[in-house]
Order: structure tokens, then sequence, then C-alpha cells
């Protein structure tokens, strides 16, 4: 049974560098930032079981987005970001970052697609967005 747990009110932060960085916590409703590591082969021989060692990571985060075209609205924000390298960085809380709501920080990933238009009649519009690859790290610093 878990003993610590949070409700979850993330925080969003996207921009072409950390400079410049812009709130869209307003505009998401989902985040899912995904760590993996390749797993490489390291089995030698004499050895009754295969055994592995980390490769390449390979870090990917997925928004769920309000689609709106108003300025400084998602698609403001985002479509300069299209085809770029860019910074990401998502909080479990709103709350500033420390040891119990790290910052978890995507540098140099890549955004290929938005979907510009995704409707549907009588549903609010949202789209999926994903960011492939980065540098993967962990801001605890107030």
């Amino acid at each position: 049974m878990a003993t610590s747990t949070y409700l979850s009110n993330p925080k969003v932060m996207v921009g072409s560098t950390l400079v410049g960085i812009v709130d869209i916590t307003d505009q998401v409703s989902a985040a899912t930032l995904t760590v993996t590591a390749e797993a490489l082969e390291d089995t030698a021989f004499g050895s009754t079981s295969r055994t592995m060692t980390a490769g390449l990571y390979s870090n990917s985060l997925t928004l769920t987005v309000y689609a709106s075209y108003a300025a400084s609205e998602a698609y403001a924000v985002l479509s300069p970001l299209l085809g770029t390298k860019c910074y990401i960085k998502v909080n479990p809380t709103s709350a500033v970052d420390g040891a119990t709501n790290p910052g978890f920080i995507l540098s140099e990933t890549f955004l290929s697609a938005i979907p510009v238009i995704n409707a549907s009649l009588g549903e609010l519009s949202q789209w999926e967005i994903e960011f492939q690859g980065g540098v993967y790290s962990v801001d605890t610093t107030v």
C-alpha cells in the first residue's frame, strides 16, 4: 500500500530553450513522461542466465493539449517548435522544485508532429502531442 500519494496537478513548461520557456499548464489535461533504457545483452561464456546492461536511452513525453488558436495559447506556443529540438519540463504539482516536487526535464527533445485539426461535433478539441528523444534530467533545486 502506498504511504505517500499526491493529487495529480502537474505544471508543464515548454520552449525552444530554457530561456523563454512558457507555462502551458492551463492548456494540458494529461502528461506521460517515459524514460526507457535499451537492454543490451552482455551475457558471457559460462553464464547460466542471460544478463543485460543499459544502452542508449529513448525518452518520450506525450501531452494531451486543448486545441486553441488564440495568441499565446497551444497552437501559437507549439507550432514554432515543430521540427525542432526543444526543452520541456513537467513537475508533479504546481509547487516550486524540490525533493518532493522534482522537475522532470527533457532537453534537446524533438517535436515531429502537431495534429493541427482534431475536431468532432459537440466535443472539446484536443491534440495528442509526442516529444521524442532528448536528454532526461531531474531538477530538485529550489
